[in-house]
């Protein structure tokens, strides 16, 4: 016992090691799959989004009549609901969750149903299986996307990936129970009338096994459904990108809505599966519903034709695409924001993309993303700099004078680092575990010896350390939080950086922009324009601190190129 407990067996290790062996053997599989998923999504998602959204929810409408008869409780919450989310400009994010959606769930069931029929007529293969789909059902949806992210970078694919090894295992499980619940004696009646296995499994098994297949059908889905906000971690756009900025800004009312959104979808998603999951005894001749077939046809083709035309009508082309990433930081959301409406403004197309530090990082240097103007140097994205700066061109801050450390409001009797003793009940609250002021924090506090001391890290969020701070200087406590500069809390509060005379934190850091290698030679338009792209502390504070008061990003974005036009003009020379 004593040597199973000294000896550590290196499993993470292994795990990674073979990660790194499947991504670097089959990189060229890996990216077929990446490229062929992403412009079959994309074309999913823009002819979703061609149709436009008044056809739709008039079209879905329609179905759910036809498919309730005379209740007109669904048909009702279908327009509404739909109508809600329009209001909400949040109809091309709906559209992007449902492509996701159905594509994890019909990757599911191709996978699924035959497998669970394999395991139904083959007893070692469900003693294989069990223990594999018990695994996928129970380790947790955030370790899918470390693989996901390795194999094929950032975007819906990797999304669709996480999703189909979480979603997958209720189809298989039903699929299996179905067909082992066919009654034994129709079997044996199979058998000896001469039935072939492929007629006894179209012509028996599988009808009778239908309605509990369609059961882990549509579990499935609605697992798929759940791991769209875990997917947006890595690029996925829809509705699960703004629950994930809601959580990381501490924004309650944009969280409501978009899990609102998500709520009305899985609820339209969850009535229309059950309905095809009807019992053989249940179903009405179909010849006294003709008018019914024919009226869903003539949606369907109206539906379709109205986004044909809406594609041909609106078939611009932008002179330039350019695909941004960026930090789901405050002053990170203010100069991409910034940048991407100057670039809209000069008749450019640009993509903006959330994510992790590290995936930003990774997703610039493999070459997924174009640029990004969130790299703080020298001390902060210092690891990632030292990893990936052979893989990117960096050219320089877009902003200088930033400043991280650990903060307090003015009020505190304390000035320096080291005067900590057992305020704040020896808590520093923090932002996102991993993030470069994080880890900074960690090094102060055990070169002050303050977690000798007791003291402790509270890893959080951005937005959700912003809301502790608030509440703490409006009942006067004492409160010590990570910060950093530019940064709207320091034009609301009255606060001030604990100095630091150990260097802990380094010295003071610029923003910088980096790219991708080959960007200048693809595009060099928005390339000399990422060059140009610089502004000032009290330029991001005012974006920032307008964003933080209701505006959207890209209205506060807008309304500070509308006051800044010559700097920004002269970005574009």
């Amino acid at each position: 016992m004593n040597t199973v407990l000294i000896s550590k067996l290196p499993i993470a290790n292994w795990v990674e090691s073979a990660v790194n062996w499947l991504t670097t053997t089959l990189s060229g599989f890996f990216n077929v799959i990446q490229d062929g998923g992403t412009h079959l999504m994309n074309g999913i998602t823009n002819g979703l989004t061609a149709m436009p959204s008044w056809m739709v929810i008039i079209g879905l409408t329609v179905f759910a009549i036809l498919v309730c008869g005379k209740k007109w409780g669904f048909p009702l919450f279908t327009f509404l609901g739909l109508l809600l989310i329009a209001n909400q400009n949040l109809w091309s994010d709906l559209m992007s969750t449902f492509t996701l959606v159905l594509v994890s769930s019909l990757v599911s069931i191709i996978i699924g149903v035959p497998l669970g029929i394999w395991m139904a007529k083959k007893e070692t293969v469900a003693k294989i299986v069990q223990p594999v789909l018990d695994f996928m059902q129970t380790m947790p949806g955030f370790v899918y996307l470390i693989p996901a992210v390795a194999f094929f970078g950032i975007g819906v694919v990797p999304g669709v990936f996480a999703s189909v090894i979480f979603a997958l295992p209720p189809t298989v499980r039903m699929s299996n129970l179905g067909i082992r619940q066919v009654p034994k004696d129709l079997v044996e009646a199979a058998d000896s009338y001469g039935s072939t296995p492929k007629q006894k499994l179209f012509k028996l098994e599988l009808p009778l096994a239908t309605n509990t297949i369609l059961a882990g059908v549509n579990q499935t889905i609605m697992l798929a459904l759940s791991m769209v906000v875990i997917a947006s971690m890595i690029g996925a756009p829809g509705l699960g990108r703004g629950v994930l900025s809601a959580v990381q800004n501490a924004d309650v009312g944009k969280g409501f809505v978009n899990g609102l959104a998500l709520v009305i979808l899985a609820i339209i998603i969850d009535r229309f599966t059950q309905k095809l999951n009807v019992k053989p005894a249940d179903k009405q001749p179909t010849s006294k519903h003709h008018w019914k077939m024919w009226t869903a046809i003539v949606v369907a083709v109206a539906m379709v034709g109205s986004g044909v035309v809406n594609t041909f009508a609106n078939g611009k082309k932008a002179e330039d695409t350019l695909n941004l990433v960026y930090v789901q930081w405050d002053s990170e959301v203010a100069s991409s924001n910034v940048l991407a409406e100057a670039m809209r403004q000069h008749g450019y197309s640009v993509n903006l993309t959330p994510l992790d530090n590290s995936i930003m990082w990774q997703s610039v240097a493999n070459g997924q993303a174009d640029a990004s103007v969130s790299a703080w140097l020298p001390n902060t994205h210092a690891a990632q700099y030292k990893k990936y700066k052979s893989q990117i061109d960096m050219l320089g801050p877009n902003l200088t004078g930033a400043k991280t450390g650990l903060v307090v409001p003015a009020y505190m009797d304390v000035d320096s680092i080291s005067d900590l003793t057992t305020q704040a009940n020896k808590t520093v609250t923090g932002i996102e575990p991993g993030a470069g002021v994080t880890n900074a924090a960690e090094k102060a506090m055990a070169d002050y010896g303050l977690t000798n001391n007791g003291w402790k890290l509270t890893p959080s969020s951005s937005g959700a350390m912003t809301v502790a701070l608030g509440k703490a200087i409006k009942a006067k406590q004492d409160i010590v939080v990570t910060g950093w500069t530019p940064h709207w809390m320091f034009q609301k509060y009255d606060l001030k950086y604990l100095s630091d005379p150990k260097g802990s934190f380094g010295k003071s850091e610029s923003i910088n922009t980096f790219t991708r290698k080959g960007l200048k030679a693809d595009k060099p338009k928005a390339y000399r324009v990422l060059d140009k792209f610089k502004w000032d502390e009290q330029d991001m504070e005012s974006v920032m601190l307008a964003i933080q008061n209701g505006k959207s990003p890209q209205e506060a974005a807008k309304d500070w190129i509308a006051a800044h036009q010559k700097q920004v003009d002269s970005w574009f020379k």
